[in-house]
């Protein structure tokens, strides 16, 4: 038996078995019960129901019996957490809900998942008080019902599974690259074209493990596809529309510096400095009393669409920038105005 944890996402774990020469022929969901650890039969099977797991390359059901031989792929979500998680009746501002999903807005400021530093008021602790009776939310996962995520700064758009099957179709669809998800940023700079595309493979950086950082070669790091569009231009920086094709941590942010277009205001990325403008001390206040607006840097999740893990209908969903955000860019168009006057 072998397996291979070299080939996963931020957001699920992928692993690969050989069955032995001398395997004795099982069921599926009873040989993977023996070969994932703190790893239930239900969600194995659940798994095995959205496609996610595969026998020799095709999807396998529950009861397959499992031949000495045979190569085995699995897509699971994370596993069990190693800290509490404490329901906190956090307010939160659902766009759509039914049995299967919720859909909400994360407002900048608010980190996604309990970690390091931040073991309250994330949006998993106002989700296990808002969704306490359901079954996923009693499981012991680290991050139950996450299918993907978005920076603690950065506001907009989520989607929430609150069931077994829910959770492994979407999270197929996300590790597969069929959803669709737009976001809003205001960088500094003027794009030297209206709308591209960046590529460059994004990985730790090598000096600061707080950062990603881009490796153009595609020695280090994964694969990372961002397309853009200039939305505004506002003389020192530009509203840009990016729309993911793969979902890298930090994607936006990096690329952008890669591109010497830091995101407004991002402390991370040497966007929370003046990076384009003039010397006067008029304007450096201006630029600092746009900077106090935020809380981090200028990204909003604008928009989410997939499938419906149920009835399979293409959901789409676009939210506004939150104010902060768009107070910014009011800032900057009466400034760009007051210097055309």
């Amino acid at each position: 038996m072998t397996q291979d944890l070299s080939e996963h996402s931020d957001l699920f774990e992928h692993f690969r078995f050989q069955a032995d020469p001398g395997q004795q022929v099982l069921r599926l969901d009873k040989y993977l019960l023996n070969k994932l650890e703190s790893t239930s039969r239900s969600r194995i099977q659940a798994a095995a129901k959205a496609g996610n797991i595969l026998v020799n390359n095709l999807a396998a059901k529950p009861n397959y019996r499992v031949k000495p031989g045979d190569k085995i792929s699995v897509v699971l979500p994370h596993p069990p957490r190693k800290l509490e998680l404490i329901p906190e009746d956090i307010p939160l501002d659902m766009i759509y809900e039914d049995e299967d999903l919720l859909v909400v807005n994360k407002e900048a400021g608010m980190v996604v998942h309990p970690g390091y530093g931040n073991y309250t008021g994330t949006l998993v602790n106002a989700l296990m008080h808002h969704l306490k009776d359901q079954a996923l939310f009693q499981s012991g996962d680290e991050r139950p019902g996450l299918v993907h995520r978005i920076d603690k700064n950065t506001s907009g758009l989520l989607v929430i599974a609150k069931n077994e099957l829910a959770l492994n179709r979407l999270a197929s669809q996300f590790f597969h690259k069929t959803t669709s998800r737009t976001y809003l940023a205001l960088v500094w700079g003027t794009m030297e074209e209206p709308e591209g595309t960046i590529r460059g493979h994004i990985g730790r950086h090598p000096k600061n493990r707080k950062q990603m950082h881009v490796f153009p070669a595609g020695e280090q790091g994964k694969e990372a596809i961002t397309h853009y569009r200039v939305q505004e231009e506002l003389g020192y920086v530009s509203l840009v529309e990016c729309r993911l094709e793969t979902g890298r941590t930090h994607q936006i942010r990096v690329h952008m510096q890669y591109q010497s277009h830091p995101i407004f205001n991002d402390p991370e990325y040497g966007g929370d400095r003046i990076l384009r403008g003039t010397t006067f001390n008029k304007y450096r206040l201006f630029v600092e009393n746009c900077f106090a607006l935020l809380p981090g840097q200028a990204l909003h999740a604008r928009s989410l669409g997939f499938k419906h893990p149920a009835s399979a209908q293409e959901m789409h969903f676009e939210t506004p920038p939150p104010p902060g955000f768009e107070k910014l860019l009011e800032k900057w168009r009466t400034y760009i105005q007051g210097r055309r006057d």
